[in-house]
């Protein structure tokens, strides 16, 4: 490993704090800041709520469906792009005599490039295992609309019913946050293709792309618009029983 010059690995770090620590402060933030997790989660609570009352729910399982059908696309994305990779390993010295041709592409030797290769084969394997449990979890909630009380069962009291709302809603979170980690990895993995350039260009792309997400996930004005839907951005931080009464 010594043949690996300190600059990658200083640049590798570098890169997985920003993704580790992005995602923890992120987390955090959601629960003091308005976010795009913490705006649809009230969203899919009303959502939930008024399935209840719906004696038709054909519509809310195509919807159910279709967010699955985005979320299997990257599964399977991820299939293809490390059985690329996997071949791309198996002739790594085929692939260094062709980034030797590129002038803007720093030279490597074949343990650094090996280690390259093999970070992104990490990172899609990583994104593929979290689109597999969203996938499954947007199957569960599948499962309970198919289960959710219609609006005249008298044997469902409105205790049980506001209790379907959330943690309906609630199973519909886990899923998106699950889909949401994968797609974070595709981002991630952009900013590992620029390793391939020049260390100090990784460590910018990692810091970019940390610009980008928060941007996207506390600034955006599509998180304002579904602030501005039902005043929802008044009620992000409510208890999920009073929310459940709106």
């Amino acid at each position: 490993m010594l043949d690996i010059d300190i600059l990658n690995w200083l640049s590798l770090v570098w890169f997985i704090l920003c993704w580790v620590v992005y995602t923890q402060f992120a987390k955090y933030k959601a629960r003091t800041t308005a976010s795009l997790s913490s705006v649809l989660h009230v969203h899919r609570i009303n959502w939930m709520r008024r399935l209840l009352q719906r004696e038709v729910r054909v519509g809310d399982a195509s919807l159910l469906a279709n967010i699955e059908r985005n979320v299997n696309f990257f599964a399977s994305s991820c299939v293809l792009i490390l059985a690329g990779l996997l071949t791309a390993m198996t002739a790594v010295d085929q692939v260094a005599a062709m980034l030797a041709d590129l002038s803007f592409v720093s030279p490597d030797n074949l343990l650094t490039l090996e280690l390259k290769m093999a970070t992104l084969i990490g990172i899609f394997i990583y994104a593929f295992f979290t689109f597999t449990w969203s996938m499954r979890q947007f199957g569960f909630a599948s499962v309970l609309v198919g289960a959710a009380p219609m609006p005249g069962d008298d044997s469902v009291t409105a205790a049980e019913r506001r209790s379907f709302a959330i943690f309906a809603a609630k199973v519909i979170d886990h899923a998106s946050r699950s889909y949401n980690y994968g797609l974070r990895a595709f981002y991630f993995s952009l900013s590992a293709l620029s390793w391939f350039v020049h260390p100090l260009a990784f460590m910018a792309a990692a810091s970019l792309i940390v610009a980008v997400l928060y941007k996207r996930e506390f600034l955006s004005n599509s998180l304002y618009a579904m602030m501005k839907v039902e005043n929802v951005g008044d009620k992000v931080f409510k208890d999920d029983k009073e929310l459940s009464k709106y």
